[in-house]
């Protein structure tokens, strides 16, 4: 695999079983470059959130080949995936799972203590350089719950990012937000691709978000329409 791809998919099938075998992707394969910011979009029932799954490795149940960060995952047992995941995959979702009773700067170091790679004093000092990326560092010792929405999601994009992960991974990142605090998490996100070589896939139903990334993927009854 060429070292500025980041992600390969390879003629990727899904079935879902229930209530009779139904095929949900089809086929599917592309490719992401490192430093990339691609949006995937498509109607409710297209296949992006199952796909999305799957390129997470959450998901192990399909049909064809999965390459991440030169690894090829198809196939690999769920410990292995586990720690894959947690070393080389950040994830933003519509909620932002932040604990809410521990403070902002507990919640970004959580991923980096459980991978283990550094002392607790560098994993905490990460975690600020984080924080101080996304300009929430002020916030850092202030409880996740008494945060607004938009400065929670800021904050569980830092812990996203804490362990370097190669690639960045968004379900709905924007769909709790209102429009302010929207563009605020878009912006960073170009930042983060552009000034910082951050891989980033995000499924959206927001067109504004889509259509200002680098790249869209649209996806059509299990099927890419474009790649």
């Amino acid at each position: 695999m060429h070292s500025s791809i980041v992600l390969q998919a390879d003629s990727i099938v899904k079935y879902f079983q229930e209530p009779q075998p139904f095929r949900v992707l089809q086929d599917v394969s592309f490719t992401v470059r490192r430093g990339e910011f691609l949006s995937m979009v498509g109607k409710s029932g297209s296949g992006k959130s199952t796909l999305l799954y799957i390129l997470s490795t959450m998901d192990t149940d399909y049909e064809g080949s999965l390459t991440l960060n030169g690894q090829r995952l198809t196939g690999q047992p769920q410990n292995a995936l586990a720690r894959f995941r947690n070393e080389h995959i950040g994830f933003v979702f519509q909620f932002h799972y932040l604990l809410p009773e521990f403070t902002c700067l507990e919640n970004v170091m959580l991923p980096a203590l459980k991978l283990g790679q550094y002392a607790t004093g560098e994993i905490e000092h990460r975690a600020m350089e984080k924080l101080r990326l996304l300009g929430i560092d002020s916030q850092a010792m202030k409880r996740a719950s008494r945060l607004s929405g938009g400065q929670q999601q800021r904050v569980a994009i830092a812990r996203a990012l804490i362990n370097d992960p190669a690639i960045i991974m968004g379900d709905e990142p924007t769909g709790n937000l209102d429009t302010y605090n929207t563009h605020i998490v878009f912006d960073i996100f170009r930042q983060l691709t552009h000034e910082e070589g951050q891989t980033i896939i995000a499924v959206t139903h927001d067109d504004d978000f889509a259509r200002n990334s680098d790249r869209v993927l649209e996806m059509s009854d299990g099927q890419l329409v474009n790649a």
